[in-house]
């Protein structure tokens, strides 16, 4: 058999007296498309960075070709032939696309001027493989699923011989999913080995010819993708059982009239026109739609993190006066960003001043000074209440894998006791068992009398978690769609413009 391209023996990562990495095991055949699972704080994303020269083993040996390599930085790996797309955006965002595209070709130029011509061809050339994206934008300008197109693009432009894609899919529509996956499919039959790590399992299933597991920093098993099903990578990974991925749904007997939230034909005059649902004590409402159909933009106006110039938001049956999200939180709307790291937690924060955020007044004595003590105090109910795992809420917030930075975000929404939660992809990005955990928490707090809205990309998650799904097309409530009539098919066919269903129910 001929020599992987990449052999990992015996790698231990230390950071301090924390084992990220123990004695792992890793074979990247030539040409082979390679799944690596594990839940959140498994080692994956650790062994990807040493493998890409972001960081160095502390033991154990690295081979290309058969030939050991110490890998001293991310240009050593590119000069290898590795490139690496991270499931975070790293790019810069007062850059235009083409800038970040060749970034590190134009680093190694010799010449003292840039041939901007022929930079935004060769760019174009390339981003057109995945989307219609003009290269002459400014990163910042674009919307998530974008930026993680311009990071796959990125990588598409060097000369690689193994490429490493961490969760790229996770903010990208369903159409430019697919053409990722075609993209990869050549880059197989060229002879390019692609490391993938997913959580999704379909994906997994469809591209993938083995699937390597790694459980708590440690190497469990490597099987044959035609050898193993679903059920069984999700049991290596969690080394355990998982019964129920959605919790129970409302039932007939607990099903209430009462009304929490009802939004009236609010519209910005841009993004989103004449939105009109009610949300109902008990339930989950999933909002659904193609990426960049407005679902983002009308939980924004609802919550006055953008301005919506017609229609009422009642709470209760009042009508609230929000024109900016302080006021939302005053009247007891919190939004949970799709941005995580962005916008949903402060990563530099401990875990305590991210969860006191934003309702530090409550915390305050009235000499004006932060009650620290209360702090604490407060974060430590909000953590065991939702099941952290931390070493103590003065730990930062960017020590903790993406599950438990999650429930971080979560608890600082319900730090402030809100009556509805607006929550934007709350499991992107996250493991099996994290995700499960979340769901039942959800559910946990719809029943508790929380109103719950939940904007989700992930078609399981809307069919599984909600009790009724709004599909928005184009700004607009295309359909409602109830228990009995929720399918993927009648989803899609509502947010293409195929299919009709019945009207929302409109506030009364």
């Amino acid at each position: 058999m001929a020599e992987p391209v990449l052999t990992i023996h015996g790698v231990t990562k230390h950071f301090g007296a924390v084992k990220a990495l123990t004695d792992v095991d890793f074979t990247l055949e030539r040409g082979e498309v390679h799944a690596l699972c594990g839940e959140n704080g498994a080692g994956k994303s650790t062994l990807m960075n040493i493998i890409a020269g972001v960081l160095q083993p502390s033991e154990g040996e690295i081979r290309i070709d058969g030939k050991a390599v110490r890998i001293a930085s991310p240009a050593a790996a590119q000069s290898l032939g590795i490139g690496l797309v991270h499931q975070e955006i790293a790019l810069c965002p007062d850059a235009t696309v083409a800038e970040n595209m060749f970034m590190a070709a134009t680093n190694r130029r010799r010449t003292p001027f840039m041939n901007y011509r022929a930079l935004e061809r060769d760019a174009q050339a390339v981003m057109n493989r995945l989307a219609a994206i003009d290269v002459r934008r400014k990163v910042a300008d674009l919307p998530i699923s974008s930026q993680q197109l311009v990071e796959i693009a990125k990588a598409l432009t060097l000369d690689c011989r193994v490429l490493i894609l961490d969760e790229p899919t996770a903010a990208l529509t369903e159409t430019e999913a697919q053409q990722l996956f075609s993209i990869i499919r050549d880059l197989k039959a060229n002879g390019i080995s692609i490391i993938y790590i997913s959580h999704r399992m379909a994906e997994i299933f469809s591209l993938c010819d083995r699937v390597t597991v790694f459980r708590d920093g440690r190497y469990v098993c490597t099987d044959r993708i035609s050898d193993v099903t679903p059920d069984d990578v999700v049991r290596r990974m969690v080394g355990r059982e998982i019964t129920q991925l959605y919790p129970d749904k409302l039932g007939a007997d607990e099903a209430s009239g009462e009304k929490i939230l009802e939004v009236d034909r609010i519209g910005d005059g841009a993004r989103f026109q004449d939105v009109s649902f009610t949300l109902r004590k008990g339930e989950i409402l999933g909002i659904g739609g193609l990426i960049g159909s407005g679902r983002t933009e009308i939980a924004e106006g609802i919550c006055g993190l953008r301005s919506h110039t017609a229609g009422t938001v009642r709470l209760h049956g009042d009508t609230q006066k929000i024109r900016s999200y302080s006021d939302a939180v005053k009247a007891g709307i919190v939004y949970l960003s799709e941005d995580r790291k962005g916008s949903g937690v402060f990563l530099e924060l401990s875990i305590a001043q991210n969860i006191s955020v934003l309702d530090l007044k409550a915390l305050t004595n009235p000499a004006g000074l932060l009650n620290r003590r209360a702090e604490a105090a407060l974060a430590e109910e909000f953590a065991r209440r939702l099941a952290v795992r931390m070493s103590g809420v003065d730990a930062p917030v960017k020590s903790l894998s993406g599950g438990n930075q999650q429930k971080v975000a979560i608890a600082k929404q319900l730090a402030v006791g809100p009556k509805v939660i607006l929550m934007d992809e709350p499991t992107r990005g996250i493991d099996v068992g994290a995700k499960a955990e979340i769901h039942r928490l959800l559910r946990e707090l719809a029943r508790s009398g929380i109103g719950i809205v939940v904007i989700s990309s992930e078609m399981s998650e809307l069919l599984g978690l909600c009790d009724r799904v709004l599909v928005v097309r184009e700004g607009r409530i295309a359909g409602e769609l109830g228990e009995e009539e929720m399918t993927e098919e009648a989803v899609i066919r509502l947010a293409s413009g195929l299919g009709t269903a019945r009207a929302a129910n409109h506030a009364a």
